[in-house]
């Protein structure tokens, strides 16, 4: 008895995939990871470098404009801090700031404290993040951020 519909009673035997196709398509996964994802392991020390070049420009922003308007830099004694409050320590700021001229010192990305000194031998002044290690020293990708190798 033939009810119009001839392809109800056909049977899919091709349906689905073989385990070859899944083979083969697990192992394009395989390789396409395996060529992508080393690119994004390195993504996050790649972004908290970029944080600490940022972070020591904003400081060297800030510290011009204190010279600017109080003919110094702060002294290694007054730090980074200077830029947050006027400091207490000699030689006191003539012009300082009312309000500063940054709201707070951030830790470097890595959590520790940015290294700051002035006189430096390697100018006015000189600002460094030690990096991931948080000791000096360091290479590669432990290498220091130092603000004079700055472009």
């Amino acid at each position: 008895m033939d009810n119009g519909n001839s392809n109800s009673n056909k049977i899919y035997s091709n349906a689905g995939f073989t385990l070859i196709e899944l083979l083969i398509v697990l192992v394009i996964i395989a390789i396409l990871a395996a060529i992508v994802v080393p690119r994004f392991m390195s993504a996050p020390h790649k972004a908290k470098v970029t944080a600490a070049i940022v972070q020591i420009k904003d400081f060297e922003t800030a510290l011009k404009l204190y010279k600017l308007q109080n003919g110094i830099y702060p002294t290694t004694a007054q730090g980074l801090q200077a830029l947050v409050k006027k400091p207490a320590v000699p030689p006191l700021p003539k012009h300082y700031q009312k309000g500063g001229y940054l709201s707070r010192i951030p830790n470097d990305p890595w959590e520790n404290k940015y290294i700051y000194v002035s006189p430096s031998k390697h100018g006015s002044y000189a600002i460094i993040s030690y990096g991931p290690t948080g000791t000096p020293g360091g290479t590669g990708k432990n290498a220091p951020i130092e603000s004079w190798k700055l472009q």
